[in-house]
């Protein structure tokens, strides 16, 4: 997921036209013509319309992922499936919230990532969910038992099923590492910036003398703050799941990194998963040379960098692994066709689908035997030629130590990402007044 917020995180970019915010940013109850409210789907024997509200790049879709909405279609004729899909992972959970608040404008299926599951899964939230453990026929044995448990609330409910997790790479342009006089195979890509984010800011440095006209090393120092966060044990949480930002090691670590590569111009200043496109866009202009590289991210190379670029991108191991996003679908009571949608939750995150879904899209399977399996393991992606894209991220995701996860940690990232490391690179910001403008911002609007 897709963290756009960044599946997502999820967050990244859609598959269909962003829409607008407060108004249709998650899909309405209303207006799909059929009369079957309150979860008894197609009793009077009429067609359903199943809404599915996402970020970023699911890779259920009938035209650039899996197909999958289709083929549910297929075998359940009295279903229609529509997807609304956004960019901003952010905008899309705090419109959610207010959703649930009201109980009323939700989707019959929501998309949550991870960075916002234990806001979810806490007090103030927990009973807006169905329990899937209960509801939709779901084999929960089949995921990551830690997936199933960041998604669980206090009381046993199990509000959201796995789609994918995260396991990081760095996909890197080879075109513009052979231009900067760099190694492009990606075995001798990985041993530069083996064990350490500073060894990549480092690269980033040799990158820089000899970089073609218009390009940067990285596309951004928010993404790349993000990057060494995910690879730390200790995050924005201490260990009870208690917010602790400020005595994080690991926010210290992705800040400094982060700050170093942002001062020294090592990246391209853009604002990832941002609403004008211009992101996008440097994909497609090959305006930078790497990118930090959740499984997921791979499916918006694919979409952003376009045909021409075919073949131009590879993927290497990270200086440290570490899990970028996932996430999970929740149903909420609130919802028109909640036993339908249970279901339909159900079978989209089923093992057989994860299979498809990183078949097309790369999203790694948060499915136990998925991940394993041969189908898996062995798979390479069309766009990324004889990269063995399978064994890359299954390896990555071998390595994955899940951290602890606060109510808030979704929160203070998009602060300390938008509201400091953009301020840094974009306004020139200096870096100690960033810090503390990320501070006051925190105090003043967390938990609020």
């Amino acid at each position: 997921m897709r963290t756009s917020s960044r599946r997502g995180r999820r967050t990244a970019v859609a598959a269909v036209a962003v829409v607008v915010a407060g108004t249709t940013l998650l899909t309405g109850c209303g207006g799909d013509g059929d009369d079957n409210a309150g979860g008894n789907g197609g009793a009077g024997g009429g067609k359903i319309t199943l809404r599915v509200g996402t970020f970023g790049s699911f890779g259920y879709d009938n035209k650039t992922g899996a197909k999958l909405y289709a083929e549910y279609e297929k075998s359940h004729p009295n279903i229609k499936i529509e997807e609304t899909n956004v960019s901003d992972g952010q905008k899309y959970w705090d419109t959610l919230k207010l959703r649930l608040t009201q109980n009323s404008g939700v989707a019959d299926i929501q998309a949550v990532e991870v960075g916002y599951i234990a806001e979810a899964t806490g007090e103030t939230m927990a009973d807006k969910w169905v329990d899937l453990s209960k509801e939709g026929g779901a084999d929960l044995g089949a995921f990551l038992d830690w997936k199933v448990k960041q998604a669980t609330t206090a009381s046993g409910s199990v509000i959201g099923l796995g789609t994918d997790i995260g396991p990081m790479a760095v996909c890197y342009n080879k075109d513009l590492f052979a231009k900067a006089k760099l190694p492009t195979e990606r075995d001798e890509v990985a041993k530069l910036w083996a064990g350490d984010w500073s060894k990549f800011v480092e690269v980033g440095r040799t990158y820089k003398k000899n970089a073609p006209a218009g390009t940067a090393f990285h596309d951004s120092a928010s993404g790349l703050f993000n990057a060494v966060i995910s690879s730390d044990p200790v995050q924005y949480a201490d260990t009870s799941g208690k917010l602790d930002w400020e005595n994080s090691p690991g926010v210290k670590k992705a800040w400094e990194t982060a700050v170093a590569a942002s001062k020294e111009g090592l990246s391209a200043k853009l604002r990832q998963f941002d609403e004008k496109g211009t992101w996008n866009a440097a994909f497609k202009n090959s305006k930078f040379a790497t990118v930090a590289c959740p499984s997921w991210m791979t499916g918006i190379i694919k979409d952003q960098a376009g045909p021409a670029n075919q073949g131009k991108w590879d993927i290497a191991a990270p200086p440290v692994a570490g899990n970028w996003g996932g996430a999970f679908l929740a149903v909420p009571k609130s919802g028109k066709h909640t036993k339908e949608a249970a279901e339909l939750a159900a079978w989209l995150t089923a093992p057989a689908q994860h299979a498809k879904v990183f078949a097309v899209n790369g999203n790694i399977p948060s499915s136990k035997d998925t991940l394993i399996s041969p189908a898996v393991q062995e798979a390479k992606l069309p766009y990324f030629g004889d990269t063995p894209v399978g064994k890359i991220f299954s390896s990555a995701a071998a390595g994955i130590t899940p951290a602890s996860i606060s109510p808030y940690d979704g929160q203070v990232k998009t602060i300390i990402t938008d509201n400091g490391i953009l301020d840094i690179e974009q306004r020139g910001t200096d870096p100690a007044k960033a810090w503390e403008n990320v501070k006051k911002l925190i105090d003043d609007k967390v938990g609020q």
